[in-house]
């Protein structure tokens, strides 16, 4: 049995892990007063059709290196342990065997990856498993969501700075938070490209990232050969 904490999970590929998913963890821990946030690499995406450029070794080890500064942040190779797609409700299950409740554990991800939370595996009960926090991204607004998916209205509390939470404590069910914050403009997409063609990668990831990128050839075509 684990001590009771309020977790956040931040999950994805990771292919590569980059600043966008670090400011987005950071404004998280900050706001919601988290005690740790585990960076979860999956293993197989299930919204995605093809599988990450890098091994699960090497995204896991790029998540260590990025969070190395980071006290609040921790690198958990839950999903990279399990065998098939990366559910986010299995791995919501597999927290609560550990002794989470669903008050504790709060999911983190960006506005646009919400938008697809209709077609994801064990909706709508996947909303009862933990709180989500739902943190604007270029082009997706959180708060425009409530509109988008009217479902889920009642569930949606709104945050900005300048929310006070000192009942975050209390609360006994899980809920939707929106975040309304500015978060960069990079994608591990565009950073792929940019190394595929030997443009400079400084300003996207953290440094020890980068170097790891370059000293294993992650991404450019001495490491596709």
């Amino acid at each position: 049995m684990i001590a009771k904490r309020h977790t956040g999970i931040l999950g994805g590929r990771f292919d590569p892990i980059h600043l966008g998913h670090l400011a987005i963890a950071t404004i998280a821990h900050r706001l919601l007063e988290l005690d740790q946030i585990l960076m979860m690499p999956s293993r197989l995406a299930p919204h995605r059709a093809a599988p990450a450029l890098a091994s699960a070794d090497d995204r896991l080890a790029m998540v260590t290196l990025a969070t190395d500064d980071h006290p609040h942040l921790q690198p958990c190779n839950l999903e990279l342990k399990t065998s098939g797609p990366s559910y986010t409700a299995v791995t919501l299950g597999q927290l609560r065997e550990q002794g989470y409740r669903p008050s504790e554990l709060f999911f983190i991800l960006g506005a646009d990856a919400f938008l697809e939370i209709e077609t994801w595996y064990d909706y709508p009960g996947i909303l009862d498993s933990a709180n989500f926090v739902v943190v604007s991204r270029p082009g997706y607004q959180a708060s425009a969501l409530i509109n988008a998916l009217p479902a889920i209205e009642n569930r949606i509390e709104l945050i900005s700075i300048d929310t006070k939470l000192s009942h975050l404590k209390t609360k006994t069910h899980p809920v939707v938070f929106m975040i309304e914050a500015i978060t960069p403009a990079i994608s591990s997409t565009d950073i792929r490209t940019r190394a595929l063609l030997g443009k400079p990668l400084d300003g996207l990831l953290p440094s020890s990232v980068v170097r790891y990128i370059e000293r294993h050839h992650l991404y450019d075509t001495d490491g596709r050969q």
